[in-house]
């Protein structure tokens, strides 16, 4: 399917996949190689992503990985103000993307340093927590595009969790979403790849799709190695998704995930010439 997203009045068509490059302003990520702490660490992270075909940089400074202690509200906007500063100077084109769950994390991004997009990794209604209706509000009132992301644990119920959380969103004026099937959250090892082998499924929402799978325990759990171990792995699911519909790959290895965008262009343009 075709899909644009309009960021702040530029156009970024998902035609073709795009390569969303991971910079973590944070000390605790689970993937030490993602930390950036430093103007000039952020800078460069910042550079790299760009340099490799990524097309948007998301940025964030609250870690949600299992078991860690989030930052304070102020500790976030605090990290996030350094970062963004850094990378509109270096980088005054570059499309952005801030990961919170917090509404007013988003609202000081937007506009203060004119952040395209909301990468929400906040509550659903799955594990006890409500609908995040405050980011909602917000993001509606921001007018940027928003990625909702579901902690639901089988592909019809993310189906019907984010279905749900779109109805929601266009009733007050939200345009443009992407959906995200939240792997490695609130799901086991095997609900992980169960939603991954359906996630063609996501199509019937006929909306972008957004993948993140890099480097995580479903990787690197199942091959029983490290994070720092799990690229070739992470490779090998971001091609599925993309065979399976994924619009937009967040990872850390930009390089390799535009790669293998490339590579997956090339077969399907190949199979529609043989169909014709």
């Amino acid at each position: 399917m075709e899909y644009t997203l309009n960021c702040n009045g530029r156009l970024l068509d998902l035609c073709e996949p795009q390569v969303m490059g991971i910079l973590n302003v944070t000390p605790d990520s689970f993937y030490a190689g993602s930390r950036q702490q430093t103007k000039q660490a952020v800078a460069e992270r910042a550079a790299q992503i760009v340099g490799e075909g990524g097309s948007i940089i998301d940025i964030g400074a609250c870690s949600t990985r299992p078991g860690s202690q989030p930052a304070t509200e102020q500790e976030e906007m605090e990290r996030l103000r350094m970062a963004l500063r850094v990378v509109r100077l270096t980088l005054p084109d570059a499309i952005l993307s801030v990961d919170t769950f917090r509404p007013d994390v988003a609202r000081m991004a937007v506009e203060e340093f004119g952040v395209d997009m909301v990468n929400d990794v906040g509550l659903s209604a799955a594990d006890g927590g409500q609908r995040p209706v405050d980011m909602f509000r917000m993001v509606s009132r921001l007018r940027v595009p928003y990625i909702y992301m579901s902690r639901r644990a089988t592909v019809k119920a993310v189906l019907i969790d984010c279905a749900e959380a779109v109805d929601m969103l266009r009733s007050m004026g939200q345009k443009d979403i992407v959906v995200d099937p939240g792997f490695g959250f609130g799901k086991t090892m095997d609900e992980n790849f169960a939603i991954l082998n359906g996630l063609e499924r996501m199509q019937m929402l006929r909306l972008p799709v957004l993948v993140g799978v890099s480097r995580k325990r479903m990787v690197w759990q199942t091959l029983g190695c490290s994070p720092d171990e799990a690229l070739n792995g992470t490779t090998v699911l971001n091609t599925m998704a993309l065979q399976r519909g994924a619009s937009i790959l967040r990872v850390h290895d930009v390089r390799q995930a535009a790669e293998c965008i490339s590579m997956v262009q090339m077969l399907n343009r190949r199979q529609e010439a043989e169909t014709v």
